[in-house]
């Protein structure tokens, strides 16, 4: 049944269209199926009966060989929604999630957009732009320049002028960027050439501009950000933050909520900044302003994502707040009916992402079927995925497998039960990072919250080894191994679903296998 705040809203939707694909389609999907919302899903051919086609209620084809043809065919997916009768669209995050020309498309083909308007999308979605708009509006940002560069001006001296007057270390940012892409750290004058060409590189194949800018690095901080929400009336309010300073080369591994290095003076400053950011271009629905934390409690803007974030759960499982309902909601035009007051903060939770990829080969992404897949079950253990048993990992999409949350009544239990929810997480067929996962749990630096976002690059990732299997893993490998007709002595696969052109595996199976597991 459709809830009332629905069918009286000023813009009233009764079915979405999830312009995504994985985990965090079936995340909109699950939502708007409780919301009494029809969900509709676009799929590619690598997904067909992919889990969040299955969790649709209806789902369209998309034909094509590549991205640009099928998950970021903005017209495709624009014609898919109005084929079906959808009323709105949900971009979900990456993709077309942070395009305003995809909102506006939206909008202008009088279809709802679940997301920021586009205004706001163009200014935060430039790095440039949005650092003069938090300087305008009073927001702490980092010391750093702009570089207007031309095509006939010579980039390298500029870029070198500028840099001295920043001061080294420092970042060159994509202007454009996000996601560690476009971005790199420049310790000595000497390499500033080589990081350059490769940041704007990176940052034209990436995003089709490899303007950067410089920024000065801060060592030894903290990557803390913010959960606002705010809608057409004018309300805006945050949900405290998140810590997502466990991270290698600029990708998250494991977040966390509440910080352990947030106090509540500190909290309360942040989050009126934030929400000052959000009132600054007029934001509408949920947004994310990530800050550095310095140690002595200092902060500065870093940027703000104009859609949901990839660990919106840890900020849901302590405040009780459903972001995507509220999502809804606001794109509905209903208010969204919670003051700064009503949010508070129960226990603690954190994230870790499940990845198909092998540590001890500087995370290289794996690929093959995924023979066994066992999400752990119990209190206070959430997991987010768009996988089952049975599916292929390909070169095709991000390797990220699922997102296991747990929360608990504080810090040390939540890391507890993050350790043994990864434990029991059980995953055969590719290599996965779950064993460094753990390893990262239970290191004395991660227990006692002594995390800061230069961390793993300054370790040797060798230090955190994958333990030896339990015999509880090595009893799941046999059964994996006899039912897919795995010959330990000679060491072939015999199953046709195991070997074929994207398992990539060689040698021993047995020893490929385990290496999936803690």
């Amino acid at each position: 049944m459709t809830p009332d705040w629905i069918e009286s809203a000023p813009k009233a939707f009764d079915s979405v269209l999830v312009a995504n694909r994985g985990e965090i389609a079936v995340r909109v999907l699950k939502a708007a199926k409780e919301t009494g919302i029809r969900g509709v899903a676009v799929f590619s051919d690598p997904d067909v009966g992919s889990l969040h086609v299955e969790t649709a209620d209806e789902a369209v084809h998309l034909p094509g060989d590549s991205l640009s043809e099928t998950y970021l065919n903005s017209e495709a997916i624009i014609n898919a929604a109005i084929s079906t009768g959808a009323k709105a669209i949900h971009p979900g995050f990456g993709f077309l999630s942070e395009r305003s020309e995809f909102a506006k498309a939206v909008i202008d083909a009088g279809l709802i957009w679940i997301g920021p308007p586009v205004e706001a999308i163009e200014t935060m979605g430039d790095k440039i732009s949005a650092r003069r708009r938090m300087i305008e509006s009073g927001v702490p940002v980092i010391p750093g320049e702009e570089i207007a560069m031309s095509d006939e001006m010579d980039h390298l001296g500029v870029l070198a002028a500028s840099a001295a007057r920043v001061g080294y270390p420092l970042l060159l940012k994509a202007s454009a960027g996000g996601g560690g892409k476009g971005m790199r750290s420049v310790h000595e004058p000497k390499m500033l050439r080589t990081e350059y060409e490769a940041a704007a590189r990176e940052a034209t194949a990436a995003f089709g501009d490899g303007t950067v800018y410089v920024e000065r690095l801060l060592t030894g901080a903290r990557h803390i950000e913010i959960q606002v929400l705010a809608d057409s009336f004018g309300n805006c309010i945050h949900l405290n933050e998140r810590d997502c300073s466990l991270q290698r080369r600029h990708q998250k591994i494991i977040e966390e909520a509440p910080s352990p290095a947030v106090t509540p003076s500190i909290r309360s400053a942040m989050g009126k900044a934030a929400v000052q950011a959000a009132k600054a271009v007029d934001y509408e629905g949920a947004g994310t302003v990530e800050f550095l934390l310095s140690d002595n409690g200092q902060f500065f803007f870093l940027e703000m994502n104009t859609r949901i974030q990839v660990e919106h759960p840890v900020t849901e499982m302590i405040t009780g707040i459903d972001i995507v309902q509220k999502q809804f909601e606001v794109a509905a035009g209903i208010p969204i009916g919670i003051s700064q007051s009503d949010v508070g903060i129960t226990g603690h939770s954190m994230e870790a992402r499940i990845y198909a990829e092998d540590p001890s080969k500087g995370f290289l992404p794996a690929i093959g079927p995924l023979v066994m897949w066992r999400a752990p079950e119990g209190p206070g253990i959430r997991v987010d995925t768009g996988v089952r048993e049975g599916d292929d990992v390909t070169v095709n999409f991000d390797p990220m497998l699922a997102k296991l949350i747990v929360h608990a009544p504080n810090r040390t239990a939540a890391a507890r039960r993050l350790d043994n929810a990864l434990a029991n997480l059980r995953a055969l067929g590719v290599v996965t990072n779950i064993g460094f996962l753990r390893q990262m749990t239970q290191h004395p630096d991660f227990i006692s919250g002594n995390i800061t976002t230069d961390y793993l690059d300054s370790k040797d990732i060798s230090e955190f080894s994958e333990p030896d299997a339990d015999p509880a893993t090595l009893i799941a490998i046999a059964a994996a191994a006899s039912r897919f007709g795995i010959d330990r002595m000679s060491g072939n696969i015999r199953s046709e679903k195991i070997v074929d052109e994207h398992t990539g595996h060689t040698g021993d199976p047995f020893r490929t296998l385990s290496r999936s597991f803690p």
